[in-house]
């Protein structure tokens, strides 16, 4: 039997197989007497097909707007050779990072209470600093951490954000609060921060904000900046 990854029949019982029904197939699979190619849904995962897969997985697209229809001034998109902007936390409790020895490469979940996002984040550990119990971390969601030991912290304050300004609406001002969405937002909603360092690159503005919001409403920003 060839390397699947626990490939199973789609579950249509087309027949096309020769076999009744796919229940029936694996039968006959495990008995030697099919092959996972009688099955002509079945694509055999090579490298490369893998590769496409995962490329396919750190593909986007965005709106103009939120999901509320508020334009944002950037999206905040990964550094490079990075899997996700960078995102600093402070858990509630900053002594966990010590007590639960959070190190580099430790995956951690919890939710980002204090700017009022209902989501709890998958968190992959890239600094930690026992001290003051900030960690700097990329989201990694729980696909890439379903094999893994993960640390729950249960709720962090979202400290601020670093990565790549792209669909630069506005550009990014040094101490102005502005909006942005950051990559892959499973809500889409528009996030607003303190800029509190801005690099034009080769590549684009590489940004780091402060002060994190979530915005409700135009209403929102407006609040903030006043």
């Amino acid at each position: 039997m060839p390397p699947t990854n626990h490939w199973l029949p789609p579950g249509k019982n087309c027949g096309l197989c020769g076999a009744e029904s796919c229940k029936s197939f694996l039968r006959l699979l495990q008995g030697g007497k099919k092959t996972y190619e009688d099955c002509p849904y079945f694509q055999k995962r090579t490298k490369k097909n893998q590769q496409k897969e995962e490329e396919k997985l750190t593909e986007a697209s965005y709106s103009s707007s939120d999901i509320l229809g508020n334009p944002y001034d950037f999206i905040l998109n990964p550094l490079p050779g990075e899997i996700s902007a960078r995102k600093i936390v402070l858990p509630f409790r900053s002594d966990l990072v010590e007590k639960m020895q959070i190190v580099p490469g430790d995956y951690v979940l919890g939710r980002p209470m204090g700017a009022g996002c209902p989501i709890p984040h998958v968190l992959k550990v890239i600094k930690a600093d026992p001290i003051t119990g900030l960690l700097y971390t990329w989201v990694v969601g729980p696909k890439y951490s379903r094999e893994q030991e993960v640390k729950d912290v249960v709720a962090y304050h979202m400290i601020g954000f670093e990565g790549i300004a792209t669909a630069v609406r506005k550009e990014p001002s040094f101490g102005s609060r502005m909006t942005f969405l950051p990559g892959f937002c499973m809500m889409n909603l528009n996030h607003t921060g303190l800029i509190n360092m801005v690099l034009e690159k080769n590549n684009g503005y590489h940004v780091r904000i402060e002060d994190i919001r979530i915005l409700a409403s135009k209403n929102d920003l407006t609040n903030k900046r006043s």
